[in-house]
């Protein structure tokens, strides 16, 4: 158990830097798109969406962009939040097994009296409570401009939408973590979670361009993440329960993976 909390903590006070800058990433988007919510409630802007194609409008979250919970899904949830977070739960996941086996440390960990399991526990629980720390600050920082925005979003919504949100991170690291215990090279451990991010993302839009393609949704973490608007109704907890179970599942996979595969010697 203390080498368990050992490797729990090393990874998180080691991330400390990354942390403290995708931090300031979020800073810099919530800051910079939020407070812009007043200025766009124009005709100018209805005009506009009024002239483009339905389904594209839909595709990018923008239909619902004329209300404060729509904008800051389309903006902030769905679009540039989403995107940082899964970068930085990559690079965590990638960093923790892959990485770790890469640059000669992973062998010399285990050998120290941990095992598989509990080191990929331990990188699990590492890499989600960056993620809940990310999410903390972000809560801080919309409700912080909630007022000044006139974005008028309720509290607990926006905490449902963070729920969702996180998970979708945790979805990513937890398939960089898997692929990392199974291959142990760096590169497939970014494939596998940027590809679960860019998929779910990708089943979502073609499930939104038709009623014959909303089968794809079923497949898709970023609908079970958001295809309930959680920042305006509240929280899905079908979705949710879809989402946090997918990620656990991967790291029940990763720990499988772990234990069955001989490390390699860089």
């Amino acid at each position: 158990m203390n080498a368990t909390l050992a490797v729990f903590r090393g990874q998180v006070r080691d991330g400390w830097r990354g942390l403290l800058g995708w931090s300031l990433g979020i800073a810099a988007v919530t800051g910079l798109y939020l407070p812009l919510y007043p200025s766009l409630q124009s005709p100018a802007l209805t005009q506009l969406l009024s002239s483009l194609p339905k389904e594209l409008v839909r595709t990018i979250g923008y239909d619902q962009i004329a209300s404060g919970s729509g904008y800051t899904q389309a903006t902030f949830f769905g679009l540039i939040g989403y995107v940082l977070l899964t970068i930085a739960s990559t690079s965590w996941g990638t960093a923790a097994i892959a990485g770790a086996e890469e640059h000669g440390r992973l062998e010399l960990t285990l050998a120290h009296g941990i095992g598989r399991v509990h080191y990929t526990v331990a990188s699990a629980a590492a890499l989600l409570t960056k993620l809940l720390l990310l999410g903390c600050v972000a809560c801080a920082l919309i409700l912080l401009l909630n007022g000044p925005a006139e974005l008028e979003l309720e509290p607990a919504h926006v905490i449902a939408a963070l729920a969702a949100w996180i998970g979708l991170g945790f979805v990513s690291g937890a398939a960089a973590l898997a692929a990392g215990a199974g291959f142990g090279r760096r590169i497939w451990a970014i494939g596998a979670g940027a590809g679960v991010a860019v998929l779910g993302y990708a089943l979502n839009a073609v499930g939104e361009t038709s009623t014959k393609t909303e089968w794809m949704w079923r497949f898709s973490p970023y609908h079970w993440a958001f295809g309930a608007q959680p920042l305006s109704t509240g929280a899905d907890w079908g979705g949710l329960g879809a989402l946090w179970g997918l990620a656990l599942a991967l790291v029940f996979g990763a720990a499988l993976a772990l234990t069955r595969r001989d490390l390699r010697g860089y």
